[in-house]
């Protein structure tokens, strides 16, 4: 699956760019997750903002890619959609839920977004969601919902997802994360 932007293009991720996405991820969160404090920021890295191998697994996450001199390729961003009852978090993240969820009756989730700040506001992220949905929506899933983190917030609500209710998750360092609950229907274009 492919989709471009100017010097971009969309690929699954694969186990070998889990290095990258690790630094991806960190370099996101600190340069763009601004409405959190430091702290928590910090406590999230690894938990709540971090790589889920079971996305790349199930080859449900993407990769946004450039390719710079001598054709090598830079991540620039990452985000994906699961057909697992996780919501948000990574490997590490408490309460993981692996059980595969019933496209007829729940929501496939949209998962672990992370755009790299340079890369930032370019629709990118868009170019992601759509290509989520679209995958999701051919494995049967009508309805996608979210953790959304507050810098999230404004472009999926101008997407169509409505929010449904806030959470505090907890951190490792005593810290809380508010996330918000985000939920779409999609239908046949």
């Amino acid at each position: 699956m492919s989709g471009t932007l100017p010097s971009i293009t969309l690929r699954l991720a694969t186990a070998d760019d889990i290095p990258q996405l690790e630094q991806l991820i960190e370099a996101s969160v600190r340069g763009l997750q601004r409405e959190y404090t430091e702290a928590q920021r910090e406590g999230a890295l690894g938990t709540v903002f971090g790589v889920d191998r079971q996305l790349i697994a199930d080859q449900t996450y993407y990769v946004a890619v450039t390719r710079g001199g001598g054709g090598r390729e830079s991540l620039v961003a990452c985000g994906g959609w699961s057909k697992r009852k996780t919501l948000f978090g990574s490997d590490h993240a408490p309460n993981r839920m692996s059980e595969l969820l019933d496209p007829a009756r729940e929501a496939a989730k949209i998962r672990a977004f992370f755009v790299h700040p340079e890369w930032a506001r370019r629709g990118i992220g868009t170019l992601l969601l759509n290509a989520c949905e679209k995958a999701g929506y051919d494995e049967g899933f009508r309805r996608f919902e979210m953790g959304a983190t507050l810098t999230g917030v404004p472009m999926y609500a101008a997407r169509g997802y409505e929010e449904v209710e806030q959470i505090l998750v907890p951190l490792k360092n005593g810290e809380s994360l508010p996330v918000v609950r985000m939920a779409k229907k999609v239908t046949a274009e």
